[in-house]
């Protein structure tokens, strides 16, 4: 069993795209500063998309510069990290207060097609290009669907998700991160695919990102740690979910994954009573539902 994991969080990037009014940008800088405090080393802060396409990142650029204002005022050590599906978004996104970006590429065809109008082939010469294009160019790859594909007829093959690791390490990525996009996909799936994939990586390079549609996140969290995933991603009160998976639920609650690792005595490093208040905000502020099965329970404690 694990002694310690790495959580990233991902609300302000993840949690907030799929919200149809749009947030303000001063409460969304200061729901991100209230998760910033609570000792993360990594979050996602913003997309860098089109706002025809996500209207609810148009702020992109303010909101990580006001962020990265906040991190050297309180001199904390956390990495940015933004999503950028093509070459305008990388472009947007070097000149932005960022540290690194997540290109999503989907292990499925279909899907890849749906979320990034691009075939996979397309997607990553794209993003061969854009490494080659700026030196030094932290990446990360976001193999959407790893598990489990929204469309019928749409098979995920885990030699396609083999193929498309070693493809992505091989041209610079510096880390891999397995999602199960939909969320739907059940512990005896997600146990088949890792205990195939196991030997294949080094854990200081891959996470697990989990939404939680059908209830399984937290069970899938337990099967990752058992086969030494060490990295995972979670959005603060269970925000989320993909504009192109049709149905998809948020991703796995940060509170609820922290609560699951300190029952498992595994170290996070976390401050969960800051999420909390994070997710306080979010509740005030952000027309969304909280999902979390903690959050409410502790409100009514405190």
């Amino acid at each position: 069993m694990l002694n310690k994991v790495e959580i990233t969080e991902v609300c302000p990037r993840d949690g907030f795209q799929n919200v149809k009014e749009f947030i303000p940008t001063d409460k969304k800088i200061e729901i991100a500063k209230k998760l910033m405090d609570a000792g993360f080393k990594e979050m996602e802060v913003v997309s860098f998309v089109s706002p025809k396409w996500i209207p609810q990142m148009a702020d992109a650029a303010e909101v990580a510069e006001e962020l990265d204002k906040y991190r050297k005022e309180k001199g904390l050590d956390i990495k940015f990290i933004g999503l950028a599906p093509n070459a305008k978004g990388v472009a947007n996104a070097v000149k932005s207060k960022v540290d690194g970006i997540v290109c999503p590429i989907s292990v499925t065809e279909k899907h890849n097609l749906s979320n990034v109008n691009r075939t996979r082939e397309q997607s990553f010469k794209d993003m061969e290009e854009m490494i080659n294009t700026y030196e030094g160019l932290d990446v990360t790859v976001g193999l959407a669907c790893t598990f489990i594909s929204p469309f019928p007829n749409d098979p995920v093959s885990i030699d396609d998700i083999k193929r498309m690791s070693e493809r992505a390490y091989k041209i610079g990525a510096k880390k891999v991160v397995l999602a199960d996009t939909v969320g739907t996909a059940s512990p005896m799936v997600v146990e088949d695919i890792l205990s195939k994939l196991k030997g294949e990586y080094d854990f200081d390079k891959v996470s697990l990102h989990l939404h939680d549609t059908a209830g399984f996140a937290l069970m899938n969290a337990m099967i990752g740690v058992r086969h030494g995933f060490i990295k995972y991603e979670s959005a603060a009160g269970g925000l989320g979910g993909c504009p192109f998976a049709p149905g998809a639920a948020g991703n796995v609650a940060t509170e609820d994954l922290l609560n699951l690792f300190r029952q498992m005595n595994i170290e996070t490093n976390i401050d969960f009573d800051a999420v909390l208040n994070a997710v306080d905000k979010i509740n005030d502020y952000v027309k969304a539902d909280i999902v979390s099965h903690m959050y409410p329970y502790c409100r009514n404690q405190r």
